[in-house]
């Protein structure tokens, strides 16, 4: 019997999404929402995030974006509050490190926050580390 099927997972691999890559409307945080920075990845689509409230909630990311929107530590996120748990929440939202910045130019994340997106990069490519080694001759 021929499989009639249009693939599988590799068929998935080869295609390239250029929604997530194209321009899209910045999405601000509202009532019963807010914005945090993914401290920590648990696995099984649950990551520890420091909102920007103060409070270390235990975030779940929301259906549609797992498998499809990789997360990691460092990122910024928009998590949804839960009425009845303040610890937990539920990523609905990840932000590239360019609307991080625009979000922080409109106010929206702290001053005293910064973007460690960028700062990893300015970091790598500098040739003075301070490190001094002594030769001697023989």
């Amino acid at each position: 019997m021929k499989n009639k099927g249009k693939g599988g997972k590799n068929r998935r691999r080869g295609k390239n999404d250029k929604d997530e890559s194209s321009k899209r409307e910045l999405i601000f945080k509202e009532e019963g929402q807010e914005y945090a920075q993914v401290v920590k990845m648990l696995g099984n689509g649950r990551l520890e995030a420091s909102c920007f409230d103060g409070i270390n909630r235990l975030a779940q990311i929301r259906g549609s974006m797992r498998k499809k929107i990789w997360i990691n530590q460092g990122d910024i996120v928009l998590v949804s509050l839960r009425e009845y748990q303040d610890s937990k929440g539920d990523v609905i939202q990840k932000y590239n490190p360019e609307e991080a910045r625009l979000l922080k130019q409109y106010g929206e994340l702290p001053e005293n926050f910064n973007l460690e997106e960028g700062d990893n990069l300015d970091n790598e490519g500098s040739d003075n580390d301070d490190v001094e080694f002594e030769i001697d001759d023989i």
